[in-house]
C-alpha cells in the first residue's frame, strides 16, 4: 500500500491507518530528513526481525536507530545524558544526526549494540516521522533502504521504492522525494564526543 503524506499537516486518518498497522506488528518504509527507512514498532520483535530478513542482516548484529520525536522523550531510553551531551543534541535536533547513548532498560535486549548496551537515537526533521512517533506512543526502529549497490534514484522516489518493497512491506509512505545522503553519526559513550560518520549536515559544536 503506498500512502500519501504531509508532513505539514498529516492527514489524521491515514497517520492512524499507519499507528494501527505498526501496533499489529506491521512493517513500513517511511521519509526521514535524510534517506527513506524501514520502520516498525520498537517493542515489536517479529517485525524488527522482518526487517532484518529484508536487508539480509542479522538482527543481533544490525545497527538500528530509534526515532524519537523530541529531546524530552529521548530520556525514556537512556541513560542519564552528560550535560554537554545534553547541550549538542539541544543545539543539533531535530535534525539529521544519529547520536549514540548509553541505552537503559526500555530498550528491547535486541536493539541494543553489542556489549556496551548503547543505542543509536534520532529525531529528525521530518514531521512525518515524528508525528507517526507521537501517535504510536514509542519510538520506531530506523534503518534505511539504501544498499550499496542500490541506484540513487530509486531510494529517493517514494513511488520506485514501493515498486521495489510492495510484496514485503505493509506500507510506503509517500512523503515526497527523500535525500540520499545518510545521518552523521556522532558517539556519545566515552568521555570524548566523536563523529563516527560524516553525513548529511555538519554537527554544530
Amino acid at each position: 500500500m503506498l500512502l500519501k503524506l504531509f508532513g505539514e499537516n498529516p492527514n489524521p486518518r491515514i497517520l492512524q491507518t499507519i499507528v494501527d498497522t505498526l501496533k499489529n506488528g506491521g512493517v513500513i518504509i517511511y521519509p526521514t530528513d535524510s534517506i527513506y527507512a524501514f520502520g516498525c514498532d520498537m517493542n515489536q520483535q517479529k517485525a524488527i526481525e522482518r526487517i532484518a530478513k529484508i536487508k539480509n542482516i542479522n538482527p543481533e548484529k544490525a545497527q538500528f536507530s530509534l526515532i524519537c520525536h523530541d529531546l524530552s522523550h529521548i530520556s525514556e531510553f537512556t541513560k542519564q545524558l552528560d550535560n554537554s551531551v545534553f547541550k549538542l543534541m539541544k543545539k543539533n535536533l531535530p535534525g539529521p544526526f544519529t547520536f549514540i547513548l548509553e541505552a537503559n532498560s526500555n530498550v528491547p535486549r535486541l536493539l541494543k549494540m553489542n556489549k556496551k548496551k548503547t543505542i543509536g537515537i534520532r529525531v529528525p526533521a521530518n514531521n512525518i516521522a515524528r508525528e507517526i512517533v507521537r501517535e504510536l506512543g514509542n519510538p520506531i526502529i530506523s534503518t534505511t533502504v539504501i544498499d550499496e549497490e542500490d541506484m540513487v534514484e530509486y531510494t529517493t522516489d517514494p513511488e520506485l521504492i514501493h515498486e521495489k518493497y510492495e510484496d514485503r512491506v505493509d506500507i510506503v509512505i509517500d512523503g515526497g522525494y527523500g535525500n540520499y545522503i545518510a545521518t552523521a553519526v556522532v558517539d556519545c559513550t566515552s568521555d570524548e564526543i566523536t563523529i563516527v560518520r560524516e553525513g548529511l549536515k555538519e554537527l554544530e559544536w
